[in-house]
């Protein structure tokens, strides 16, 4: 059964509940309304018989008449020894049982009773008069009962109209209500088929359901936005690897050929091959690096940034002798993976120590979940600046610096991934600054 069908089926369940409540409650209230006048009657004739003087009951009992508009009254004397006195020419008897001998005999207490004489059916109040006498006066209610086989006739077809209108209403709100949901499902199966990542779903409303069609789209504009960067990703690495690997194809060759090169063009042609073997490994590690994208493979912990940063100078320096240290480290603490925000800092160390001249200081401060990374090299050209963390970008005067042009791209995945951010500046005094800001608490 489809959810449609369960939707308008429920719907239908229960309209057709509240109907059939509505329905006996209706019936309860009208039945006690027209019973109820039959009795406010018969209790009207009592009072009357009561108060008259014994003299006078014999006579007013047995020559009642009903008023106009009012139905026949058949009235009874029931003694305590269980004799019985009724008009002459009265159709059928009452009945006596021993609550109405027990009321005879005591001349006192009143109560009414349904009752079956010759198929007809009654309503009887009994009452005492006098001791040893009680006195019954009854009313067919076949008016009644007829009344009410009408009403619950009329209340059956109302009900079963009603059904049929609530199924009919149902299955129309829950098309109109599932509309949504249908165009959802309608763009899931083109998108599975197609796989085009671009198509949206119309999100109007604040309801529930446009929020869902919402949430969609953001999910697609995310599977999209990634889909694109992998493309991305994989035709950067196809152009970057085919440089080195060609050049590296190209030295195999010629060193293949054995004993025809010289001995220091064969060495020098192993150093090329060595040289770009580590260069393609290096590209390699940081294209794994990116195709991660912002996962956080290792778990997020309370990270000392200022003692990430020393660790990192400390590998550089031993890396980078030619190049000098400062740093103004202050203790600041971070929330984070520190495997990649080590990378991070380092990346930034190592392109501050390339771009450095020989006996350059690079100048490392930590601040408030802050690295700064400041170098005294040629700086940064101004056209180059919105550039410097895309993938594979190099700057015209990079282009013969050995590098991949990834670093500065995982410092800022890294930050994004660390909810932060990373720029480049072209402080006074030339060089390059670089500031890596991270998520984190500041100082303590």
């Amino acid at each position: 059964m489809s959810f449609r069908a369960r939707l308008t089926l429920v719907a239908a369940a229960a309209v057709a509940l509240a109907i059939v409540i509505a329905s006996v409650v209706v019936y309860i209230v009208v039945r006690g309304q027209l019973r109820g006048s039959v009795d406010s009657g018969l209790r009207t004739r009592a009072d009357e018989i009561a108060h008259m003087p014994p003299d006078d009951v014999g006579r007013a009992l047995f020559g009642l008449r009903p008023e106009l508009g009012e139905a026949t009254v058949y009235p009874q004397v029931v003694q305590a020894d269980g004799g019985v006195f009724r008009p002459r020419g009265q159709p059928f008897p009452l009945p006596v049982d021993k609550h109405v001998l027990s009321t005879a005999k005591s001349g006192k207490g009143e109560f009414l009773t349904d009752a079956h004489t010759r198929e007809t059916h009654i309503r009887v109040l009994t009452f005492g008069y006098a001791p040893g006498v009680a006195v019954q006066v009854a009313r067919p209610l076949t008016e009644v009962d007829h009344s009410l086989a009408r009403i619950r006739l009329y209340l059956i077809l109302i009900a079963a109209g009603g059904i049929a209108i609530a199924a009919g209403l149902g299955l129309a709100v829950s098309r109109a209500a599932l509309a949504p949901v249908r165009r959802l499902t309608e763009t899931t199966e083109r998108v599975t088929e197609t796989g085009d990542l671009s198509e949206r779903i119309d999100a109007s409303g604040q309801d529930e359901l446009s929020r869902l069609a919402g949430s969609f789209n953001t999910m697609l504009g995310a599977l999209e936005e990634s889909s694109r960067a992998q493309r991305q990703l994989v035709a950067d690495a196809s152009h970057e690897l085919r440089t080195p690997l060609t050049s590296l194809r190209t030295n195999i060759e010629v060193l293949a050929r054995g004993n025809e090169l010289p001995a220091g063009e064969r060495e020098r042609l192993l150093d090329d091959v060595v040289e770009q073997t580590g260069e393609m490994t290096a590209l390699i590690a940081e294209l794994i690096e990116l195709a991660r994208g912002q996962r956080q493979d290792e778990r997020a912990e309370e990270v000392r940034l200022d003692l990430i940063a020393a660790d990192a100078v400390d590998r550089t320096r031993r890396n980078r002798p030619a190049v000098t240290f400062t740093t103004d480290l202050e203790e600041s603490v971070v929330h984070g993976a520190p495997s990649t925000i080590e990378r991070a800092v380092s990346n930034l160390l190592d392109n501050a120590a390339k771009w450095s001249p020989p006996g350059g200081e690079i100048e490392v401060a930590v601040r408030e979940g802050e690295v700064t990374v400041r170098d005294h090299g040629p700086g940064i050209a101004e056209e180059d600046l919105p550039y410097v963390f895309d993938r594979f970008y190099r700057a015209s005067a990079a282009r013969g610096l050995p590098g991949s042009g990834l670093g500065l791209a995982i410092v800022k995945q890294v930050a994004e991934a660390h909810g932060g951010t990373v720029a480049a500046e072209r402080p006074e005094g030339g060089g390059t600054r670089m500031r890596l800001r991270l998520n984190g608490r500041g100082s303590s």
